[in-house]
């Protein structure tokens, strides 16, 4: 979708945790919009990335149409970065209200004998152990106000097989986590959701898929296009906001259809 040009102040007096609000290579991927339109709807926006001269784009974008943030550098697999993170915001505005646990890596899709462990473990460890820790330091900040939401932004590959090594595992296992987190601290006024992009076109994918996969995912899907950064972004900003009030524990495809549909409905599409 385009970037969008109409904003509603949605996140008025809010401040926010977005982590990997950088992105890699030329474009915008998904932390960078949802960081972007986070601000332009009001809210005030910690910018968490492992390179900071990422983020430093991602504000840089922010301050020109007016937006405010400020960029945290740092590691989300150590935990006291996460803690830093959330410490530097509530220490610069003054409370929290929404954290967008963001940050992923993708992995090799190798037979599992052949998966070296130490591998394995790192791809579970950023994807996954990165959002109990931002999750650990921000809930007493979280509960603490009475409209409060965590979105987690977890994969298609966590909902259907994919042969994607530990990537999908880990976002399968994200989805379960938000739903536990969401029933654990629901009755504190927190709301956790997620969010699972797929079929996505970003700078990190940019290179690494040719013209005819792309035009085979735009195929394969019951809307024949290829969603964007701001696709995703939308959607995490919908479910951060009190327009959700009442959404807790769900998963939000971003897929253009493509999880609902029929393998050998699929099939058919793809040689037809």
């Amino acid at each position: 979708m385009p970037k969008p040009t109409v904003y509603y102040q949605r996140l008025a007096g809010k401040v926010a945790i977005v982590t990997g609000a950088g992105s890699q290579g030329e474009g915008v991927g998904t932390g960078k919009a949802i960081a972007y339109q986070f601000a332009r709807e009001g809210a005030r926006v910690c910018l968490v990335d492992q390179h900071p001269e990422r983020a430093e784009e991602t504000l840089r974008m922010i301050l020109a149409d007016g937006g405010e943030a400020f960029v945290a550098a740092g590691d989300v697999t150590r935990d006291e970065d996460c803690a830093r993170f959330v410490e530097d915001s509530v220490r610069r505005y003054g409370a929290l209200h929404i954290l967008v646990n963001n940050v992923g890596v993708a992995s090799r899709a190798l037979p599992y004998e052949e998966y070296p462990p130490e591998q394995w473990n790192r791809i579970l460890d950023i994807n996954l152990g990165s959002v109990f820790r931002m999750c650990r330091h921000a809930l007493p900040h979280l509960t603490a106000n009475p409209r409060s939401a965590v979105v987690n932004i977890s994969s298609t590959a966590g909902l259907q097989g994919m042969g994607s090594g530990p990537y999908g595992p880990s976002k399968a296992a994200m989805v379960q986590f938000t739903r536990d987190l969401a029933t654990h601290y629901g009755g504190k006024g927190l709301r956790a959701n997620t969010v699972a992009p797929g079929h996505i076109f970003t700078p990190l994918v940019d290179g690494l898929l040719s013209e005819e996969l792309r035009t085979r995912r735009r195929r394969i899907a019951p809307l024949p296009i290829e969603g964007d950064a701001w696709d995703v972004a939308s959607a995490a900003l919908f479910l951060a906001s009190d327009e959700a009030r009442f959404i807790t524990a769900s998963c939000l495809a971003v897929d253009g259809g493509v999880t609902e549909v029929a393998p050998l409905t699929a099939f058919d599409l793809v040689q037809g």
